[in-house]
């Protein structure tokens, strides 16, 4: 079932990619992030409490307090993916991010060894995807400006060359792979479900927190308009989150659903170019292509 899991995890994950943007993009809301981090925490506070209620979840301290570091591994690397967003385009963003897959790979042949029953092809998949990676960064520092800006004139939107706009992915990627390589270990010894509970309980938390910070400190104004494509991104995300805790919890399978939901980038870019009409340069495309052949092969390698 674990290909099962992963798959409808990576369409969750794409949809939430596309209303994530567009509920962060706008530069000048300087909260947006934690923003969406409020809308994400209210949703998955509301499917923690349903699971427990109607569930029959196991949920306490010890198992919350226990996941703890895996939660907030991935809550930070959310929460640094959704500043982001508003820098960068989700076309370039989304494939680093989702490069935390090539990652937990190499962590998991660092610690545990190769395997005799690993295929041939694994290591070169591998390789393409931190090639690709690498060539985007390339592209992106050396674009003209003059034509970085004729690019984005479609878009309406102006994304300045920065080191920030890819140190924020590049981040991203790296919390997110310590969390999932975490997140295998931990499954080792607690309930799938209630593990995932667990870390949607700490988001409620930490949402909880972001309003408080947000509405009541900083006195920011919530519109409807605004947090709509938040609150639907954060239903997307919270459906993803669910199958994917299910995925990853198959150790034999790890090195493979991995890398497979991290291919959701694949729609996200999709996305990017039709709804936000987000057009990029042959070469950002030709290092988009690496990364996301490198993760399909690995995604595909076990089936």
């Amino acid at each position: 079932m674990w290909f099962w899991f992963s798959l409808i995890a990576l369409v969750c994950w794409s949809g939430s990619d596309l209303f994530s943007k567009v509920g962060c993009r706008d530069a000048r809301d300087k909260f947006s992030h934690l923003k969406m981090v409020t809308a994400v925490g209210i949703v998955m506070g509301l499917h923690g409490a349903y699971q427990v209620a109607f569930g029959g979840v196991e949920i306490n301290w010890e198992i919350i307090l226990r996941y703890l570091p895996v939660s907030m591994l991935y809550i930070g690397s959310m929460a640094v993916g959704y500043f982001g967003l508003r820098y960068i385009e989700l076309s370039i963003s989304s494939p680093i991010c989702n490069s935390s897959g090539a990652i937990v790979a190499v962590l998991t042949i660092v610690t545990v060894g190769i395997s005799e029953d690993m295929p041939a092809a694994a290591i070169p998949a591998i390789a393409l995807v931190c090639i690709g990676v690498i060539g985007l960064g390339i592209t992106e520092a050396r674009e003209d400006e003059e034509l970085r800006a004729a690019r984005q004139d479609e878009a309406n939107f102006r994304y300045a060359k920065s080191w920030l706009a890819l140190t924020i992915p590049i981040i991203y990627c790296l919390l997110d792979a310590l969390g999932t390589f975490a997140d295998n270990r931990v499954l080792e010894v607690l309930d799938e479900e209630s593990a995932n509970v667990a870390y949607e309980f700490t988001f409620f938390a930490i949402g909880l927190a972001a309003l408080i910070y947000t509405a009541g400190v900083k006195k920011q104004k919530l519109t409807v308009r605004q947090e709509v494509p938040k609150y639907v991104g954060a239903l997307f995300e919270t459906a993803g989150q669910f199958f994917y805790i299910f995925a990853v919890a198959d150790t034999e399978h790890l090195m493979f659903a991995a890398p497979m939901i991290s291919s959701y980038c694949v729609a996200s870019v999709l996305w990017g170019r039709l709804f936000l009409k987000e057009k990029l340069s042959a070469k950002h495309y030709l290092s988009i292509a690496l990364v996301i052949a490198g993760i399909v092969i690995m995604g595909i390698l076990d089936i």
